[in-house]
């Protein structure tokens, strides 16, 4: 039997994704989303009435599957410090993932032509994760929403540089498989996470 309503739409969401990731959003054609997700484009367009929507569907759809596997900070524990560079350590483990590797630079190739599908995956991997410790930094520590995010604001830079660069670049190989929450210690490098958190805590005291 073949798939029908929400398991179809999600089924050409997934088909789409590697599309897009395969040829960019411009060389990317309905033709070849039909055809690998083994649809017709009759079908495909009942879903999705264009290629942007589809597109923007996609980056919904990786937002979702992403802030699911990152959580907030207090998902990770009582202590504020470990709370914080766990939910840190994995942030870090799943940007280095191919996946959102791959959607980070074809937001950025495709930024110019299409500004609002970037912006809409900037927000969904960067923005939301600085809302959550934001959120974290007012409820643990009783700083002011400003104070807050720009602690977070910092926090992220200090954690991001120069890891992500490398990544994008190629410099750094990235992980293939789906990374693993019991792995963050194993996967990522957490003495430099530890040493932010630790001067963060440091300078909001008080």
């Amino acid at each position: 039997m073949g798939r029908r309503g929400g398991e179809l739409s999600e089924h050409i969401l997934f088909t789409a994704k590697d599309v897009f990731l395969e040829f960019g959003f411009e060389r990317a054609s309905m033709d070849v989303i039909a055809e690998r997700a083994s649809t017709s484009k009759r079908t495909l367009y009942a879903h999705f009435e264009n290629k942007q929507k589809l597109y923007l569907a996609v980056v919904s759809l990786i937002r979702g599957l992403y802030l699911e596997r990152l959580r907030s900070p207090a998902d990770y524990g009582g202590d504020t410090s470990e709370a914080l560079v766990r939910f840190c350590g994995r942030f870090m483990q799943l940007l280095l993932w191919a996946p959102p590797i791959g959607m980070c630079r074809l937001a950025i190739t495709e930024a110019e032509r299409f500004p609002e599908g970037s912006a809409s995956f900037y927000d969904a991997i960067f923005t939301t994760a600085h809302e959550r410790l934001a959120a974290f930094l007012r409820e643990r520590l009783k700083l002011g929403p400003k104070v807050a995010a720009d602690a977070a604001y910092d926090l992220v830079g200090r954690i991001v540089h120069p890891h992500l660069p490398r990544a994008l670049f190629g410099i750094d190989k990235v992980r293939e498989a789906m990374p693993a929450d019991d792995a963050v210690a194993t996967d990522v490098d957490l003495k430099p996470i530890r040493k932010a958190v630790a001067r963060l805590l440091d300078e909001t005291a008080g």
